[in-house]
């Protein structure tokens, strides 16, 4: 399927310019507008891998924005840089949550896309991101979560998180524990979500990112890059997506 990407800009808190990425496929239009994912890449910013997500989410038929939530456009390679922006963004999460709001709703509001069909996949941090977007009652029916930090910003309450939940978990993940993906579990089940947990066997923290090999080696981080759980995770959430936003 031919797709079409380009750059949208969204004002957010005291007039932060976000940079964000759109790819949709060439055919979608006001009067056929197509299901929208949001995309919340790994801590290094809107960099190669969260563009190529919105790419291939295009082509499996979605609106897909890759969202910059540090604002600027801002990127980087370096772990130490990374983890600084992470953890500012975690020291205010209204903020955070305020600019995903804010991209959520230029993104179902500007462009042919059908905003009672909405989901978000999210990789690392941003696994934490759709989370707490479907925690904080956020209007996205389906929330993927690759090798997510699961921690809540507040635990999901009954009634308000309404999105189903697919969580991609690599075993050897030595950021997020077994124990983590246990208490996700307990928090979900208290407050009714329907949701799946996969666990894949050989997997590290950044699984799906073709780039975790090199970035582990750069950075001294305990990544690594697993193609046969990238690709079953993936096939996976597209049937999922496809499945929830019809």
């Amino acid at each position: 399927m031919s797709i079409k990407t380009y750059e949208i800009k969204t004002t957010a808190d005291y007039g932060m310019e976000l940079i964000s990425y759109v790819a949709l496929p060439e055919t979608a239009t006001d009067e056929d507008a197509v299901p929208g994912i949001l995309v919340a890449p790994e801590w290094w910013g809107v960099v190669e891998h969260p563009k190529e997500v919105t790419e291939r989410l295009a082509k499996a038929g979605f609106a897909a924005i890759a969202m910059d939530i540090y604002g600027e456009g801002k990127l980087t390679t370096d772990a130490a840089q990374a983890n600084e922006w992470m953890t500012q963004m975690l020291d205010d999460q209204d903020k955070l949550m305020g600019r995903c709001q804010a991209i959520l709703n230029d993104f179902a509001d500007q462009l042919p896309v059908d905003g009672n069909r909405l989901g978000a996949v999210g990789f690392c941090f941003g696994g934490k991101i759709v989370l707490d977007m479907a925690r904080e009652g956020m209007p996205v029916k389906a929330v993927a979560a690759f090798h997510g930090n699961l921690s809540p910003k507040q635990p999901a309450e009954k009634g308000k998180f309404t999105a189903d939940v697919l969580v991609a978990h690599g075993r050897d993940d030595s950021m997020v524990t077994m124990q983590d993906v246990e208490n996700f579990k307990q928090e979900m089940d208290k407050a009714a979500v329907n949701y799946e947990v996969d666990v894949y066997d050989n997997a590290k923290h950044g699984f799906t990112n073709p780039n975790a090999d090199k970035r582990a080696a750069e950075n001294g981080v305990d990544l690594g890059y697993n193609e046969a759980a990238a690709k079953q995770s993936w096939d996976k959430m597209i049937a999922f997506m496809r499945d929830k936003l019809k």
